[in-house]
């Protein structure tokens, strides 16, 4: 399949904002590969595709998400590549072309926040010689690393084809792809790190103890594992409630005992 220049610099430039507004400035609020597929659908002007490619990707993203840090298939990518691809192969083919476009934007997620590193430490030096303007000059480079890593995929997806992006996989050594895995292996315990050091930690030991217990011991997948928490967190809540409650009765009352002795 071929697609013209504008196609190419319009599916380009849709990954490149897709990336961008998740990880980096906010403009659409979306991501979800339904809405990429929509999105897409529109640009190569067959809006059912879109979305039936779309939500064929939603449902293989559901239930994977990249917490604390972690990297997962870049499946908004591949909702734009498969509906690029769908609109003339149709969704079977597409699907199978965009997949290891996915697979692909997980070792570039992991590059690109291995870089982001770098950005952020020489941010925080100009930040700390009071340059803040090139501290926010340099910090734009991280979005910028963030849209590259989607678009690069998708140009190279849509002017070359499907094999090109097998061939990029196949060419990395070994080495390279071992030392990407272990990173993104480390980067969640990192993030997770990270939250537990801005959080009371002290104060909530108790409930990090229950979940650890959970997840470790009783293998309580993390839905679950949410709902335990979210009910403990509840109780919580109304326990604080009704503690509240009780110490303005409690004014209220020595408030009404004053007034009455004085009078």
């Amino acid at each position: 399949m071929h697609f013209t220049i504008l196609q190419i610099i319009l599916l380009t430039l849709l990954a490149f904002i897709k990336h961008v507004d998740y990880y980096g400035i906010p403009m659409l609020f979306v991501n979800y590969p339904v809405f990429w597929g929509l999105f897409t659908g529109i640009l190569m002007g067959d809006v059912k595709t879109g979305l039936l490619v779309g939500g064929t990707v939603q449902l293989m993203s559901l239930g994977v998400a990249g917490f604390g840090g972690s990297s997962v298939p870049d499946y908004g990518t591949t909702a734009i590549i498969a509906t690029a691809f769908g609109v003339a192969l149709g969704k079977n083919a597409g699907l199978a072309i965009g997949l290891p476009v996915g697979m692909l934007g997980v070792q570039l997620d992991v590059i690109v926040k291995i870089l982001n590193g770098f950005v952020v430490k020489k941010a925080q030096s100009y930040a700390n010689k009071k340059e803040f303007k090139r501290m926010n000059s340099i910090t734009w480079v991280s979005p910028i690393l963030f849209g590259l890593s989607a678009a690069i995929p998708v140009f190279i997806s849509v002017t070359l084809g499907q094999s090109a992006v097998n061939f990029l996989l196949d060419s990395m050594p070994q080495w390279f792809m071992g030392g990407l895995t272990i990173a993104g292996k480390m980067l969640p315990a990192v993030g997770i790190a990270m939250l537990l050091n801005y959080m009371p930690t002290g104060k909530l030991v108790n409930y990090l103890l229950i979940g650890f217990f959970l997840a470790a011991f009783l293998k309580v997948p993390i839905i679950g594992a949410a709902i335990v928490g979210f009910s403990l967190a509840f109780m919580a809540y109304k326990h604080a409630e009704e503690k509240d409650k009780l110490k303005a009765t409690s004014a209220n009352n020595a408030v009404d005992s004053g007034v009455g002795e004085d009078e």
